[in-house]
């Protein structure tokens, strides 16, 4: 975006690069006119693209996690989450420890693989939380279940949300749990996120309030607070969230699946995994053919983004571009051109008008494609 050189993310460019260095078959998406977006090594723009097709900016100022799904969902930040690539500061610690009697462990930024290899041992001999964030706005707390157990883990995590206040409103505090040996130690999915509660009149709340069932399926019910979500199904990788999707789609007669498939910054945009990010790219796309099958006459689908993560520079952040969008379905006029979008809210916008309803942030694009 052309903001980016605020955010130290000249150059980044996700599947420009992925697609430069290590080349990826996309066949399916370039199908739908994902080449038809931007130029993109090896994948060509569809002569007739059976999707519409554009991109979309990040109004609001940040580029994380639960800033994108929200302004997915009509809400535009005024100023970004704080973020701590030093740590947290002393004030917040210091309280921290305080109100759970113990020590910690960490207070860096880290991959939470990583600094349950360097400092699972000494959790376990010492009984100290490990305390680490991210590119996002997240305070972790990691633990061994068998020396922290889950229900403490819980309280730490919500004390932590009730200390992290006014300045220091992280997005999300996390427990991240663990398990296993020295040498094997391995995250459970015993996961829970303590996230912001949304703004209200936001896209779920809507819908909601129009009686419109919602059916989250990945980190969806853990970003919003489980606000305006009617069901909801926890997902441990990109395989199992298509698994739960396809499987969604069967179950749910009317209303809106939101879908967060989260492997491509976890284990790939983070770890600077240009190999695993474009073979996970790969495996969507192969995904697809089956996903479009199951849509009904009356079906939309919108593929998208919360936010750019290049793994093939050398920041392992989140990165600050527009994100793809693309529209399709059995009633979807085929290669619209939807251009650049002046907000992801305008696809909560198309979904709100899709349903009657109507947000405070957004341009539909619903006319355009139907």
């Amino acid at each position: 975006m052309p903001d980016a050189a605020q955010y130290g993310d000249v150059g980044s460019d996700t599947l420009g690069n992925i697609a430069r260095i290590r080349g990826i078959q996309l066949p399916n998406l370039a199908r739908l006119g994902l080449g038809n977006i931007m130029p993109l090594t090896g994948i060509a723009p569809a002569a007739a693209p059976a999707g519409a097709y554009g991109k979309c900016t990040l109004a609001s100022p940040g580029k994380d996690t639960t800033t994108g799904h929200w302004e997915m969902a009509g809400i535009h930040l005024a100023k970004p989450f704080p973020l701590y690539p030093h740590g947290f500061p002393p004030g917040v610690m210091s309280e921290f420890e305080r109100r759970i009697g113990r020590r910690s462990l960490g207070n860096k930024a880290a991959s939470g693989t990583e600094i349950i290899k360097e400092l699972g041992v000494e959790h376990m001999r010492t009984g100290s939380p490990i305390v680490y964030t991210s590119a996002d706005s997240v305070f972790q707390i990691a633990a061994h279940e068998d020396v922290i157990p889950l229900w403490e883990l819980y309280k730490m995590c919500e004390t932590a949300r009730e200390i992290l206040q006014g300045p220091h409103e992280v997005g999300r505090v996390i427990a991240r749990p663990f398990a296993g040996a020295d040498g094997s130690f391995a995250r459970t999915s015993n996961r829970h996120d303590y996230a912001v509660p949304p703004p209200p009149g936001m896209l779920l709340d809507r819908l909601h309030d129009l009686g419109v069932p919602v059916h989250g399926v990945g980190k969806i019910f853990d970003i919003f607070l489980g606000r305006g979500i009617s069901d909801s199904t926890k997902t441990k990788n990109n395989t199992e969230g298509m698994a739960q999707t396809l499987e969604a789609i069967e179950e749910t007669g009317r209303g809106l699946i939101f879908v967060n498939l989260v492997d491509f910054d976890q284990n790939y945009g983070h770890r600077n995994d240009v190999e695993g990010y474009g073979a996970a790219l790969e495996q969507f796309d192969a995904w697809v053919p089956e996903f479009q099958s199951r849509l009904a006459a009356g079906d939309l689908a919108i593929f998208t983004a919360d936010h750019g993560c290049d793994p093939t520079t050398p920041s392992t952040d989140h990165s600050r571009e527009y994100v793809p969008l693309l529209a399709f379905g059995p009633k979807v006029h085929a290669g619209v051109n939807l251009g650049v979008r002046g907000t992801l809210s305008d696809i909560g916008q198309t979904v709100a008008e899709n349903f009657g309803a109507r947000l405070a942030q957004g341009q539909s694009f619903l006319e355009q494609i139907l």
